[in-house]
């Protein structure tokens, strides 16, 4: 870098780093020390208990490694930023941090037994770890947090479902061409907006349709079979999917489960086909009101109209609105012919809220916030899914099963561990902040202590998360 000063050049100092000696003997020293807070959460809510009753079936002599330790281990791995089986090498080769962890063989042989039955011992299991969670979320802070829209809090649970496509780059079982024209496979997820845990998930193969109604259904029992009983009944849940949940069937299976004392109510996108352009046509202009951005401001240049009561719903459940939005589009934004015939761009959604229990307004900017699923799809990819580690597709599934306990553990560690900007903070931050710190390893007074630098950003936040796991109510056994 240089600086002219009066007519002359001067050449300005750039401060040197201190030399190193660098060697590979160092001992007692750990890294990514942060993820014995993921094992440690997973034995305090009773997830490694559960899998190892759930996969009892798998170790039939009883000896080598506890095959539920296993599976653990594989989804701290992975909640890590751990992208292969063999990444549990980081956990297996610090052996003094994390105590003895399986093979990549061995790991490999359970991802491999796992069946479609043993897939859903998984899954009950996540769902017994996930009702202590809660429960020591309800005795530790305020339980879980409410979902937000419009700058206001929604009463009850939100679940947001949506697909995404997963490219593999080899051939793998069931992998096929996508509707993008790409290959791969293309998953069926659904996530808690409340807390942002992966509730559930189906692998599909590429070509699976993005508004199958058995897909949506099977996705959301599978949900709902996650959520502990004393939430999931009494409990309002609302249900909230793009265009491709809107199926009548999905929604009218959304409706019957009332008969089974669960509260669910659904707010999903809807095409804009002619009927819906006719309607938007006749409205008279003294029925649109300005829309609402997410902090409850009014939201410039767009507008909210209800269009129930000039469209044809039959065939849905009794009860169901049609609210419209139009917005002026932004550049680049991807218009429809009636869109650029309209000079603005719309967007209508399906919802049987009652007229009692919130305006069009804010039912549009509920079902608005649907958007923050993309952002779950994305850092899930970074968590397990966005790639898969088998040719198998038995294994893929159970690897995305794993990958949904990964979500998990991270929810948890925000919701009990964690406060202020970390317990917003998506996996990546939480990676580079808290898991992957070093620290070492001493030994006194018969314990063995983490000494984290003194020097770290986040030593603090580190050892208050710590501190709060050993003060978790435990799990009756």
């Amino acid at each position: 870098m240089s600086v002219q000063v009066e007519g002359t050049f001067c050449v300005q100092g750039i401060g040197s780093r201190p030399r190193l000696h660098v060697s590979a003997d160092g001992s007692g020293v750990v890294g990514h020390a942060g993820a014995r807070l993921l094992a440690d959460l997973a034995d305090a809510t009773g997830l490694t208990s559960a899998y190892s009753t759930a996969l009892r079936p798998l170790r039939p002599r009883g000896t080598g490694h506890d095959p539920g330790r296993i599976a653990t281990d594989l989804a701290v791995t992975v909640a890590d930023g751990g992208e292969t089986i063999t990444d549990l090498t980081v956990l297996r080769d610090q052996g003094e941090m994390f105590g003895p962890v399986a093979s990549t063989p061995t790991a490999w042989r359970l991802l491999n037994a796992v069946d479609e039955h043993v897939l859903g011992r998984l899954r009950s299991a996540r769902a017994q770890a996930r009702e202590v969670a809660w429960l020591q979320a309800s005795e530790t802070h305020c339980g879980i947090p409410a979902a937000k829209a419009g700058g206001r809090e929604m009463p009850g649970l939100v679940l947001d479902i949506d697909a995404t496509l997963i490219t593999c780059h080899s051939e793998k079982e069931a992998a096929a061409p996508t509707y993008k024209g790409g290959f791969g496979y293309h998953p069926l997820l659904c996530f808690l907006a409340n807390t942002g845990e992966g509730m559930s998930g189906r692998l599909r193969p590429g070509n699976a349709g993005a508004n199958t109604a058995a897909d949506h259904i099977a996705v959301l029992d599978d949900a709902l079979a996650q959520i502990p009983d004393a939430h999931r009944h009494g409990t309002d849940i609302l249900v909230r999917t793009d265009s491709a949940g809107s199926a009548k069937s999905f929604l009218t299976h959304v409706r019957e489960l009332r008969t089974r004392g669960i509260r669910t109510f659904f707010s999903v996108g809807h095409a804009i086909t002619e009927p819906v352009r006719r309607a938007i046509r006749a409205l008279p202009e003294q029925v649109w009101h300005p829309a609402l951005d997410q902090d409850g401001t009014l939201r410039e240049s767009a507008e909210v109209a209800e269009l129930t009561s000039m469209t044809d719903l039959a065939g849905y459940p009794d009860g169901t609105r049609i609210i419209v939005r139009r917005e002026r589009p932004h550049p680049g934004a991807q218009l429809s012919l009636f869109d650029h015939d309209e000079g603005m761009r719309h967007q209508v959604f399906l919802t049987d809220t009652p007229f009692t229990s919130g305006s069009a307004q804010f039912l549009e900017v509920r079902h608005r916030q649907h958007a923050t699923v993309e952002d779950h799809i994305r850092c899930g990819k970074t968590t397990g899914f966005g790639r898969f580690p088998s040719r198998r597709f038995p294994v893929n599934a159970a690897w995305l099963e794993l990958s949904l306990a990964a979500i998990d553990l991270l929810a948890w560690m925000r919701v009990l561990l964690l406060d202020g900007e970390l317990a917003a903070a998506e996996p990546k931050k939480l990676r580079y902040r808290i898991l992957h710190v070093a620290a070492r390893l001493t030994r006194g007074s018969r314990r063995l202590c983490l000494r984290i630098s003194a020097t770290w950003p986040w030593r603090h936040e580190l050892a208050a998360a710590f501190h709060r796991l050993t003060t978790l109510p435990r799990p009756a056994i």
